[in-house]
């Protein structure tokens, strides 16, 4: 009896959690449905025959810029999550597997630029850009992107990788396999759920990043989604019709990336609590 008023007590707190989480993004799709004077007059209500409207997405969907914007934010997250994922794991790898002189010092060094902001190089790192000829191009906003994850995803990843019975690798060597077959057959099938987690990370703030898309690809076509809506927005007049509407349509990659990668997810974060 006590185990059932348990269980439905958590699944109580956890439809609450989940309702408070879903509020804010089912607040912006209705009322992206709205007009403008049903946005303002009454914001927490559904979208009626009388109020509702598609203007926003009319407006959104007309726009030709958009459809590149959302190219491009998919292209940097994608690019940005394969990079991150790939030489955060081969990084990872050499410094729990191997040992050489400088070793914990550069484990060290990665573990400051988890607490260290990138941004705070952000002059540098505009310098660079310049100098590299990369300005307002995608590749320099996946190459800013993963070397400011990198450290995080190597923090998460040598932890999975350290708990790999070093007998199994040790067996693989004495059967023949060179170090590259090891790591791409054995360790990184074995690391999947913490390569989700760092995945999920990366690519919420990757995507609903402001700061750099508006340093190093303002224009030339190569702006971001969050950066292309901020056309809307004016200093005396706001499309929020357009706003609310693209932001709406933002959403979708995101959850279809989650859900992607949502099981590996819930392993990754529940690795080790259970015994």
């Amino acid at each position: 009896m006590r185990r059932n008023i348990s269980a439905i007590a958590v699944h109580g707190i956890l439809g609450l959690y989940t309702l408070l989480a879903l509020f804010p993004i089912l607040l912006v799709i209705f009322n992206s449905f709205k007009t403008k004077n049903a946005i303002f007059g009454a914001p927490l209500t559904l979208p009626t025959p009388s109020t509702f409207s598609l203007v926003g997405y009319n407006r959104v969907f007309g726009d030709s810029a958009v459809g590149s914007y959302y190219v491009n934010s998919i292209a940097v997250t994608a690019g940005t999550i394969f990079f991150t994922l790939l030489f955060g794991a081969m990084a990872a790898w050499a410094l729990t597997e191997y040992r050489f002189r400088w070793n914990t010092l550069l484990a060290l060094f990665f573990s400051i630029g988890i607490m260290v902001p990138i941004r705070l190089g952000s002059v540098a790192i505009i310098q660079l850009v310049v100098s590299l000829n990369l300005i307002n191009t995608r590749t320099a906003l996946i190459l800013v992107y993963t070397a400011q994850n990198l450290p995080l995803s190597i923090f998460i990843l040598s932890e999975f990788i350290a708990q790999i019975p070093k007998d199994l690798r040790e067996a693989a060597r004495c059967d023949g396999l060179s170090e590259y077959n090891i790591f791409f057959h054995i360790v990184l099938p074995l690391i999947r759920p913490a390569m989700a987690t760092v995945a999920v990370f990366t690519m919420i703030p990757v995507w609903n990043d402001l700061w750099f898309p508006l340093l190093l690809a303002p224009t030339g076509g190569k702006q971001t989604i969050t950066l292309g809506i901020q056309q809307f927005l004016g200093q005396y007049i706001t499309d929020w019709n357009a706003v609310l509407a693209a932001l709406s349509t933002a959403i979708i990659p995101v959850l279809l990336l989650y859900v992607v990668f949502s099981r590996q997810l819930i392993r990754g974060l529940t690795s080790g609590a259970v015994k």
